[in-house]
């Protein structure tokens, strides 16, 4: 039977969450191996990233945080069997063990930021006076050429793209310094600031205060944040294993 990890926590962990099921609603079970240990489970006959299920890898890494630190697993991180399990925990005790210290009492949030796209086409025809004399120009032609037209959508697309940058920028910078630490996530359509941000839990009022903070001062912001959660984005992999592997556990089933 093969194992499905939630995550990497110390051994002094001697029972799962009371009252928690795992995906498929099996039960939980903790695996030792010297000072570590593994939050398992059997692993559902029919795996799928369906809500329910990865609702439920969530709900077991969230209670299993809330009294003590943990190292998430990605949804779906499956083992051979409970061996293989130990065996990692042995093979990369020195690992686990300093990345359990750092994210002690730590937490993640994401945040992800796109534009009010009329309220930045605004703030860039009233920052470049070049884009308001050719919006000008053709309004008194009555629009303009096609030309004209043209040479003004691609100007407003330039400034907004500038804009972009320079608003990611900004929102990484604002909330840097009230973090311990920070991962950019991958670009995706639709946000121009995709990033996660390591908060100490004793800190976590004083980062959502500073993201209120981007938000008054950038109007023509959407700014989401999804958060507290496991700090995913901070398991980093152990030495000479590429990202994506945890050294025997299979992640492919994300």
């Amino acid at each position: 039977m093969s194992t499905y990890v939630y995550g990497i926590t110390a051994a002094s962990r001697t029972s799962p969450p009371e009252g928690v099921a795992g995906v498929g609603d099996l039960p939980l079970r903790v695996l030792k191996e010297g000072e570590l240990a593994a939050l398992v489970s059997d692993v559902p006959e029919d795996l799928r990233p369906k809500r329910r299920e990865l609702l439920a890898h969530q709900n077991v890494l969230a209670e299993a945080a809330s009294d003590g630190s943990v190292l998430p697993m990605r949804f779906g991180s499956v083992a051979p069997d409970d061996d293989t399990v130990t065996g990692v925990l042995a093979e990369r005790a020195e690992h686990y063990r300093e990345r359990l210290r750092t994210l002690e009492g730590k937490v993640e949030y994401n945040v992800k930021a796109s534009h009010d796209e009329e309220a930045v086409l605004h703030r860039v025809m009233s920052e470049n006076p070049e884009l308001r004399a050719l919006a000008e120009a053709n309004r008194n032609a009555g629009g303009g050429s096609y030309e004209q037209r043209l040479q003004l959508g691609e100007m407003a697309a330039a400034a907004v793209k500038a804009r972009e940058a320079e608003d990611a920028a900004d929102v990484q910078q604002a909330l840097e310094s009230v973090a311990a630490a920070l991962s950019v996530g991958p670009e995706s359509t639709g946000w121009l600031a995709n990033v996660s941000f390591l908060v100490d839990r004793d800190a976590a009022e004083a980062f959502l205060a500073s993201v209120d903070q981007v938000r008054e001062s950038h109007p023509h912001l959407e700014i989401r944040v999804n958060g507290p959660l496991p700090p995913y984005s901070f398991v980093e992999p152990g030495p000479a294993e590429p990202a994506g592997t945890t050294g025997g556990i299979d992640t492919t089933q994300e």
